[in-house]
């Protein structure tokens, strides 16, 4: 799937590349002194942290933040329980925004989008939790100016803030001071302490996504003090993703959008396939193995992956994400079209299009009828669906369905002349 080249790639990396970044395995190495007690609250915090972060991996939100809640009992004065619980509201959010696969982070960024206004509980925590691990990762940044994670922890903050900003309120611009305060903190964190690979997802995430920004806006990055760099930048995520640490599960994440826009794909399906046995709750894992196989042309694998996870799906009680019954539908619709089994097909698309709540959603699901209709020798049927899935994709920044659409309606008008 093409990626745009505009401000587009910047924010969209650092969704993924900073959700639930933290490093509590790192806490006992660097903490002050007067955290370490002889009860152990750092090395309990670190252990419920990470507790927490492997159920929040596998969609188990409230149960995550409520051990996170326990991690801050434990260590009130680190920040990494106050940013877990920050990034636990954000991801929260953006499961409530039915932001959910690779694909939601594969379109076109704008400076600015209208967003609906977030869920007012899920804002105010996620503010407070933030605005608490800022404050105590500044105060141990200037108790130990020259501490690696010291840095590591004021940069993990600014991240967040950054992603926030960028996602949630949707305000690409108003993310950039944070995250070139991000970028700078693990920088100089790696430059004190080179071995600590957990500090390269940010900084090699920026370097790559900065590569992908046009000129002007390249230039702008790198004297604002962000490197750039595409093939440094992937191998400092893939560094991160083998260095065990609470971030090596999101650096493999963040592997699955990377190798996804390399076109990489059965790089990303064996990172997937790692994640689906270190977290067999997310079911969301299955619907991005589809996805991915899908890409990769190998409709008969992305079956299989899709199907179990509609059982996996059917047996979850838990809270979906806004449309993403429809995109389970739509996915299996475009594999079982890949497929040559048509009648099926299209009865998966008509109950995702019945579910779909975004437009380019939609678009792509009337893209894949146009196709189907197009396969089937009905010309107009075909250049209706194709016209419309242009307009819906265009319009919610889906440039790569936009253009597609608009390449099939053209080879139709010629197949018909």
């Amino acid at each position: 799937m093409a990626f745009s080249t505009t401000a587009s790639g910047f924010i969209s990396l650092t969704v993924v590349a900073l959700s639930l970044t933290g490093s509590a395995d790192q806490v006992s190495r660097s903490a002050p002194a007067a955290a370490v007690t002889a009860s152990g609250g750092a090395s309990a915090a670190a252990a419920l942290r990470a507790e927490g972060i492997a159920l929040g991996y596998n969609l188990d939100r409230a149960e995550a933040l409520a051990v996170f809640k326990k991690a801050i009992a434990a260590d009130p004065s680190d920040p990494g329980g106050y940013r877990m619980v920050a990034a636990n509201a954000w991801i929260a959010l953006l499961f409530e925004q039915g932001a959910i696969t690779v694909d939601d982070y594969l379109g076109e960024a704008r400076a600015n989008l209208q967003r609906d206004a977030p869920n007012p509980v899920l804002a105010k925590t996620f503010h407070d939790a933030i605005t608490q691990a800022t404050s105590l990762a500044e105060a141990r940044l200037r108790a130990q100016p020259n501490d690696a994670d010291a840095h590591y922890q004021a940069g993990a903050a600014y991240g967040f803030l950054a992603s926030y900003t960028a996602t949630v309120e949707g305000r690409l611009s108003g993310s950039f001071s944070p995250a070139r305060r991000a970028y700078r903190e693990h920088e100089r964190a790696l430059a004190l302490a080179p071995t600590r690979k957990d500090a390269g997802l940010i900084v090699g995430m920026y370097r790559y996504a900065v590569s992908e920004l046009a000129l002007p806006l390249r230039l702008a990055a790198m004297l604002a003090g962000m490197g750039s760099g595409k093939e440094r930048g992937l191998r400092m995520v893939e560094e991160a993703a083998r260095f065990p640490s609470d971030v090596q599960p999101n650096a493999l994440f963040t592997l699955v959008l990377l190798y996804n826009r390399e076109q990489r794909y059965d790089d990303a399906l064996r990172v997937i396939g790692d994640l689906q046995r270190r977290f067999p709750r997310n079911r969301l894992l299955w619907l991005e193995a589809g996805g991915t196989a899908l890409r990769a042309g190998r409709p008969a694998l992305a079956r299989l992956s899709i199907e179990d996870g509609l059982t996996r799906l059917a047996q979850d009680d838990r809270p979906r994400a806004p449309g993403e019954e429809a995109r389970w539908h739509y996915t299996y619709g475009a594999v079982l079209a890949a497929l040559k089994e048509s009648a099926s097909a299209e009865r998966e698309l008509n109950t995702a299009l019945a579910r779909a709540t975004r437009d380019w959603v939609r678009g792509r699901i009337h893209k894949e009828l146009g196709k189907l209709a197009d396969s089937a020798g009905h010309g107009t049927r075909a250049l209706d669906e194709l016209a419309l899935a242009e307009r819906l994709c265009r319009q919610d920044h889906d440039a790569a369905c936009a253009d597609e659409a608009r390449a099939l309606a053209k080879s139709v008008k010629r197949k018909s002349t």
